[in-house]
């Protein structure tokens, strides 16, 4: 198959203005999202804070799991004028992304792809469809497991029976946001490690031979991305970052044999 790029004979300004309509394309697209998102109010905040509420499928399992039955359920209070208005164009902001995601990234590839020879571009493709599906895992993962155990543990921790929790809506809205971004870019870590050993930069001897240095990284790491600095919430994301960690070691050995 030939490796030759397409032909093309566009000027610097040409490319200028093919990115000048990327962009208006992803522009458009994210604000369309976006207020679709905002106009179905109800949907998108239903599912947005479940995660507050006893019924939710996690603390099922959790129950399930553990035989603990009591209920829990966290009350939100809004204490600015303004704030629950912010709330929802921010939710409906980062929810329009998401959702256009998949346009924003085939657009962008549509602009660099004819720079590319075809070995170029398919790897293009495959390391950013790695990349997308990892990092919506992460988000997965944070919705359903470590953002609902965290809002169960710390919305019911006190230190007194004489002190009652009141955890504010932006608290809530900031903290899931900030957890789903920060889990979704650690998920990350199987592509990039991939990616250097393609490169010839990573060997899997290396990451075995640093296992416990990597250990240390991973729970300052963890104590970086948990806004409450427990220990509880400090081990679920721990955890998963050390079994990706051992999953791109696997990965790695895996390179290695096919470039052998």
């Amino acid at each position: 198959m030939s490796q030759e790029k397409k032909p093309e004979n566009l000027t610097f300004w040409d490319h200028v203005e093919e990115l000048r309509h990327c962009l208006f394309r992803i522009l458009i697209a994210a604000l369309v999202a976006s207020v679709v998102a905002f106009c179905f109010k109800d949907a998108l905040f239903t599912i947005v804070l479940a995660p507050k509420n006893a019924d939710f499928v996690t603390y099922h399992l959790f129950e399930w799991l553990t035989g603990d039955v009591s209920q829990f359920s966290l009350s939100l209070i809004n204490v600015n004028l303004a704030q629950q208005f912010i709330v929802h164009m921010k939710v409906a902001l980062y929810v329009g992304l998401l959702v256009a995601s998949p346009y924003i990234l085939y657009v962008l590839f549509g602009f660099i792809a004819p720079a590319l020879y075809d070995s170029e571009r398919r790897f293009a493709v495959r390391a950013v469809a790695s990349g997308y599906l990892m990092f919506i895992l992460g988000v997965l993962l944070n919705y359903f497991l470590i953002f609902p155990l965290t809002v169960r543990f710390l919305g019911s921790y006190q230190v007194s029976s004489d002190v009652s929790n009141l955890i504010s809506l932006e608290s809530f809205i900031s903290t899931l946001l900030m957890l789903s971004l920060m889990i979704g870019i650690v998920f990350e870590l199987p592509v990039l490690c991939w990616l250097l050993t393609k490169m010839g930069v990573l060997k899997s001897t290396f990451m075995k031979q640093y296992r416990r240095h990597a250990i240390v990284v991973i729970v300052v790491l963890a104590a970086i991305i948990t806004p409450t600095g427990d220990a509880f919430t400090l081990s679920l994301v721990a955890i998963p970052i050390y079994l990706l960690f051992e999953i791109s070691v696997l990965i790695v050995k895996r390179v290695e044999k096919s470039i052998a």
